[in-house]
């Protein structure tokens, strides 16, 4: 097989653990997404999954996690094409690390799903909120695409701190 097929089939295979990651997290992002606006009309309504515990919660956040940057939409979609570009980098460099195309996978997917809902809604869907009902103390709501982008920075720095002697000979 000639040297330029062999290596764009390589490029191809380093890429598999990066879409299998992210495609599946984009697609169980977007369906849970559309099942809370399917099921949970109602903004803020609550249904208790572990009454004082875990609820589904049909809310909306304008801005990024914890409700920074509220209402800067176009702010926050020029942040995550810059997120976007700061994946692929990474994919380029660390291409042959399955844990970095598996971390890259998680952040690739949760990054789109929420694009897509602030392009497509200007605003992102939350419904996943946890606390103690007693106390009144609940984490801001959040979805599946955040708990991927989570995963996969923790995967990320897991990665860079194990191999940080590695990472500034290159």
């Amino acid at each position: 097989m000639p040297t330029t097929q062999r290596s764009k089939k390589s490029n191809w295979q380093t890429a598999i653990p990066l879409v299998s990651v992210a495609v599946p997290m984009l697609i169980l992002d977007w369906i849970t997404k559309w099942l809370v606006q399917i099921h949970i009309t109602q903004i803020t309504e609550v249904i208790p999954i572990i009454p004082g515990f875990f609820n589904l919660r049909h809310d909306r956040n304008t801005g990024a996690a914890f409700g920074v940057l509220a209402g800067h939409r176009i702010l926050l979609i020029l942040i995550t094409l810059a997120a976007l570009a700061f994946i692929f980098a990474y994919y380029l460099r660390f291409k042959e690390s399955r844990w970095m195309q598996i971390s890259l996978g998680f952040l690739l997917g949760g990054a789109i799903g929420n694009f897509i809902d602030r392009i497509r809604l200007g605003e992102v869907v939350d419904f996943l909120q946890f606390g103690i009902a007693s106390k009144g103390l609940f984490w801001p709501t959040f979805n599946i695409a955040d708990v991927s982008v989570c995963i996969g920075a923790g995967m990320l720095i897991v990665y860079l701190f194990r191999n940080r002697n590695e990472n500034y000979q290159s």
